[in-house]
């Protein structure tokens, strides 16, 4: 489909996360649904002592106060994880907050983005690594930020950094970051009972023995919950691939510069690896881990070329090709604070 208008397809993403985030609630019940499940087979909760269907049907009954229940506790777990999401994330990435006077250059370029946008200027914060990467967080105005790593201000131009910070602002204008954040929360929420569910098992002395249709129930149990996670992660896959897109258009609308953002792109296919959860990778500017899946269909992010292409179609920007072909003029990058 050909595109419309940036607005749209603000709208169009934005529209498509709420309709993905309301299913983490439906896949939360289905989860705990097949746990149930698990834990009857195992004897740690009683069955209906009749047919398979019969222990099945109890399970779904046990629903109604065992979703309330496992509520109370995600609940508490998102009440967590929302006053502390970032002190969270910055002790997974190593990222470290940045004061104007540490590096007024960058400082600057971020601030002058926010102010064309009539908004407030994010925390800025930096890890030191060579690897080239970015990212923006946080779940509400005054709360957010937008994270660099030191190899990216010393490897990128002005005009690239620039447009790498235009992309991540773009993410909180559009707030699809803090639609990011909740879907790692959510995810978090289903982490967080399997595995308190299966540390039971392991210290737990009930027997399979107790329920004749244990070896049914397990397995069911373990079929039905395991399809659960694994719509959970495609959920926050699609979340994160559709964003980059109009994130990169967004950020050639606010430099005016699509060769800039092409540029910085090539520069950082395949120097941008950073250690962290799968929840946080989906938020990096980019993830392109080495195993994949079959043909990408795993991975979190679209593969650089294919945003590269989308920018030379729909932008006007023009590529030069990978950078390690490329011959690169000296070019005046972002002073790095020591």
């Amino acid at each position: 489909m050909q595109a419309v208008g940036l607005q749209t397809h603000i709208w169009a993403n934005n529209t498509r996360s709420i309709v993905l985030l309301a299913m983490f609630p439906v896949l939360l019940v289905l989860v705990l649904y097949g746990l149930q499940l698990v834990l009857m087979g195992f004897g740690i909760i009683p069955g209906s002592g009749g047919t398979l269907a019969d222990d099945m049907a109890l399970a779904a009954g046990m629903l109604g106060w065992t979703v309330p229940a496992a509520g109370v506790i995600a609940a508490l777990w998102f009440a967590i994880a929302y006053f502390g999401n970032q002190a969270m994330i910055d002790a997974m990435t190593g990222a470290r907050k940045v004061e104007r006077r540490e590096n007024p250059e960058l400082y600057n370029l971020l601030e002058n983005l926010a102010i064309s946008r009539g908004m407030r200027t994010p925390t800025l914060r930096i890890i030191e690594t060579d690897q080239l990467n970015a990212y923006a967080s946080g779940l509400h105005e005054g709360r957010y930020s937008v994270t660099v790593t030191r190899g990216l201000i010393t490897t990128l131009n002005r005009d690239e950094v620039e447009a790498v910070l235009a992309h991540e602002l773009t993410h909180v204008i559009n707030k699809d970051v803090r639609t990011m954040v909740i879907a790692s929360i959510f995810a978090g929420i289903l982490s967080v009972l399997a595995e308190l569910v299966f540390r039971g098992l392991f210290f737990s002395r009930g027997g399979r023995s107790n329920n004749k249709n244990a070896g049914p129930l397990i397995l069911i149990g373990l079929a039905i919950a395991a399809i659960g996670f694994a719509l959970a992660f495609v959920i926050r896959m699609m979340l994160s691939r559709t964003r980059e897109f109009v994130a990169d258009a967004g950020a050639v609308e606010l430099t005016k510069n699509p060769d800039s953002m092409i540029s910085a792109l090539r520069k950082i296919e395949g120097r941008s690896t950073l250690k962290a959860p799968d929840e946080v990778q989906g938020m990096f500017l980019d993830n392109q881990p080495e195993k994949a899946g079959v043909m990408g269909l795993f991975a979190t992010h679209p593969p650089i070329s294919k945003r590269i292409e989308a920018l030379v179609k729909f932008g006007g920007g023009r590529d030069s090709g990978p950078w390690s072909q490329q011959t690169y003029a000296p070019s005046t990058s972002v002073p790095s604070a020591g």
